[in-house]
């Protein structure tokens, strides 16, 4: 249920004014959930729907990039812009553009490989800066550091349980009996797309079902427990921007 102004309005009233096709589906998903989203004006909410959009396209875009999975001990980035540290994070050099050095990860992207926690926030970082450009991007992530979930205070992320999805979100599989001799697939942070699509770098953009079969192919021998999506949603605090 979606309510503007603290007034419940109707999905159909919504979608006579939201022309992309992408953001209309993400407002029918709204109202069929028992969830209420609630906004102080419509502007607060196409806000949102924008940037949920925008996630689903970085997401794509990532995974056309070429950019490889990897360890956080093998990882590796474009020396122009980022300095690798220690822990395998990237830490953008003094000097350079945020916006330039973030969207050179999809322009060169075979001179970068992390693992799928840091592909996420990649992601949204991509989005946030589609959301609100590149000079205010720039502005707020003026020393971007890109390492597993530690997000820049600017871009204020939380997390809620619950099966309410709605595409643009982060969602995560758990593989409880993983191999520990393959630890990086303990999980596989995924954007969901809707119609039972997710992004996972180092999967890639695959059905529910697809990924479960993935991990089971990493537990440890004779493991009977399976990989599974988690009732957990981790979003961007959209309204943070406005």
């Amino acid at each position: 249920m979606i309510r503007i102004n603290h007034q419940m309005v109707a999905q159909a009233e919504l979608i006579k004014v939201i022309s992309n096709k992408e953001a209309q589906t993400i407002v029918k998903q709204m109202a069929q959930y028992q969830t209420n989203y609630d906004y102080p004006s419509m502007p607060y909410l196409n806000f949102e729907l924008q940037y949920r959009v925008n996630t689903m396209k970085a997401a794509r875009e990532l995974d056309k990039s070429d950019a490889k999975f990897t360890t956080f001990a093998t990882s590796f980035c474009n020396k122009q812009y980022w300095d690798r540290l220690s822990n395998g994070g990237f830490l953008l050099k003094p000097r350079i553009s945020p916006s330039i050095a973030l969207l050179d990860i999809l322009k060169n992207g075979k001179l970068y490989a992390f693992e799928c926690s840091t592909a996420s926030a990649i992601v949204l970082y991509i989005a946030t800066l589609y959301s609100i450009g590149s000079e205010r991007f720039d502005f707020l992530f003026a020393r971007l550091y890109l390492m597993d979930w530690q997000f820049d205070e600017d871009l204020p992320i939380y997390q809620k349980y619950g099966d309410d999805y709605l595409p643009g979100d982060v969602l995560h599989f758990n593989n409880p009996d993983f191999d520990p001799k393959q630890p990086h697939w303990r999980a596989e942070n995924v954007i969901y797309f809707g119609d039972d699509q997710y992004f996972g770098h180092g999967i890639g953009i695959r059905n529910a079902s697809t990924i479960i079969n993935f991990l089971n192919k990493k537990r440890k021998a004779n493991s009977q427990i399976s990989a599974y999506l988690m009732q957990m949603i981790t979003r961007p605090n959209y309204r943070s921007f406005l």
